[in-house]
């Protein structure tokens, strides 16, 4: 297990989903340091089949030594988070760590505040055991899972961290090999037994975690020169981009103004664009008439299936699959786009 520092005495640290599970464990991990811990959750009154409420969640915080206050919230409502980090400046000051649970969202936030809040996103590479996947994977599954601990322990070595370590999609188990963990059965439920692979890396998750090790995942922004390319071919990309432009309209490019260009590999590749700052935006083939906000890069394989719904965009630019160039808040409005065409492709 990763020991505590004390480094987080003081911090106030603004946790989703901390009456159990994983939130718990990251809040229970932080409040060992003394730190003051906002439990954000929906659970006021004892579920019949999952244990834990915000307030039960709260004595175990302020027995470890940590201070809590417990807030009623569903992070759908966006009123009820406005309220809660109102009460946690009241009471505690300014919040230091926010836990939410986020995908893409991390790499336009933190380009937009990158210098003054740090955005990470942080993935198990295992399934950890949670009354959540007590449910949903039945008898015996736990004995294929990791506690909740190897989160809380990879969160508290994130939380330590500079400002300048952010954008990153951090696996929990590489990082803290990097704090030197190297005997990682203490997590295990049951020391030996095969892991089932995360849900979101079962995929590839050797792919995943080479390139953690080599880049920390942080997108490259240099430029590059466009390559002639071949006169595409009638098939699935063409496809795609025609229900695309059938799918457009003037709200859509208002509600987006970006331009976005494919640099596609493979049969019926080449450079296409989607332009979504023209009235009434536009899709075709080669260059488009303003410069591009946004370059993606990948095989034709993969567009289709990520604008089919087939391929999560994370996913994607986590595994190598999808390299992003400019604008990442961008990059994150296409994502919403597409799933609103996932249903016609």
């Amino acid at each position: 297990m990763l020991p505590n520092t004390g480094r987080l005495a003081g911090c106030t640290v603004f946790i989703t989903g901390a009456s159990r599970g994983i939130g718990k464990a990251i809040a229970l991990k932080a409040a060992k340091d003394g730190a003051n811990i906002v439990i954000a959750a929906k659970t006021a009154q004892p579920h019949p089949k999952l244990l834990g409420t915000i307030y039960t969640a709260a004595e175990e915080i302020e027995a470890v030594g940590g201070k809590a206050l417990p807030c009623i919230v569903d992070v759908r409502d966006e009123q009820q988070i406005s309220d809660a980090v109102q009460k946690a400046v009241k009471k505690f000051g300014a919040y230091t760590i926010a836990k939410y649970g986020m995908s893409m969202y991390v790499l336009g936030m933190a380009e937009e505040f990158k210098g003054e809040i740090a955005v990470n996103a942080l993935w198990p590479k295992t399934a950890i055991h949670t009354a959540a996947m007590e449910m949903l994977g039945g008898p015996g599954i736990e004995s294929q899972c990791r506690k909740v601990d190897i989160i809380a322990d990879a969160a508290y070595s994130i939380f330590q961290k500079p400002k300048s370590f952010t954008g990153n999609f951090v696996i929990d188990e590489n990082i803290l090999k990097a704090e030197g963990i190297q005997n990682f059965d203490i997590y295990a439920i049951k020391p030996g037994h095969p892991l089932q692979p995360d849900f979101f890396l079962d995929e590839y998750p050797e792919a995943v975690s080479k390139k953690m090790e080599s880049t920390g995942a942080v997108p490259e922004f240099k430029e590059e020169k466009p390559q002639p390319q071949p006169k595409p071919r009638s098939g699935a990309v063409e496809k795609t981009f025609r229900i695309v432009k059938d799918s457009l309209s003037d709200d859509i490019v208002k509600a987006t103004q970006a331009i976005y260009l494919f640099e596609l590999s493979g049969e019926d590749g080449g450079t296409w664009f989607l332009d979504l700052k023209s009235k009434g935006g536009n899709v075709g083939y080669g260059e488009p008439s303003d410069q591009a906000d946004v370059v993606m890069s990948m095989s034709t394989d993969d567009f289709v299936k990520m604008f089919s719904g087939k391929l999560k965009p994370t996913m994607a630019f986590m595994s190598g699959k999808l390299k992003i160039k400019g604008n990442m808040a961008l990059a994150i409005k296409l994502e919403k786009l597409m799933n609103q065409m996932n249903a016609r492709l």
